[in-house]
């Protein structure tokens, strides 16, 4: 039998690695929630309306599990820091390669893993700019202007995230397409 890694990578429909990703975590309590969907919309979006040259398989299956050890309502900075590397490894052992895990390990910089990979810049964006979209128990969603302000000028200040000027190009035909 192939390996879990294999079997979703082989999936061409991006509904039905989601439906996957959902029983993988009913089978054994990894992250998965509407965030995770949510974010993985923002990537695929971005990849399709940019027409960027990168491998949207590996993009979008990494957007459905790079987030897979992260714990709800983190108590430690530590684990919030950590819960990528820990993903990376798990899904390892999931069969996935070396390239894919670490892509996803490189979704948060905590890791100083370098040099990064494209995908990896891709998918911090739709990370952080969905998170400040989204309404969290401690403060209030963003509005677009104001997280794209907030990415570029504090969470990236001194950052270099390749597509972060294409992300913003990417924001701009959005908003003119859902206004």
């Amino acid at each position: 039998m192939d390996s879990f890694a294999q079997y979703i990578l082989d999936e061409p429909d991006f509904m039905r690695k989601v439906e996957i990703v959902y029983y993988l975590q009913k089978k054994t309590g990894i992250f998965y929630d509407k965030s995770v969907l949510f974010k993985a919309e923002i990537a695929k979006l971005f990849m399709k309306t940019m027409k960027l040259d990168v491998d949207e398989n590996l993009v979008l299956t990494a957007a459905l599990l790079y987030a897979c050890k992260k714990i709800d309502n983190a108590q430690s900075i530590d684990k919030m820091k950590s819960y990528t590397k820990e993903g990376s490894e798990y899904l390892s052992k999931l069969g996935f390669s070396d390239k894919f895990c670490r892509v996803c390990e490189q979704v948060t910089r905590y890791s100083k893993s370098f040099p990064r990979e494209k995908e990896s810049d891709i998918l911090e964006l739709a990370d952080q700019f969905g998170a400040m979209l989204l309404v969290r128990p401690e403060r209030a969603a963003f509005d677009v202007e104001d997280a794209i302000v907030i990415l570029e000028h504090r969470n990236l200040k001194g950052e270099d995230n390749q597509y972060l000027e294409k992300f913003k190009e990417f924001v701009n035909i959005m908003k003119e397409v859902y206004v």
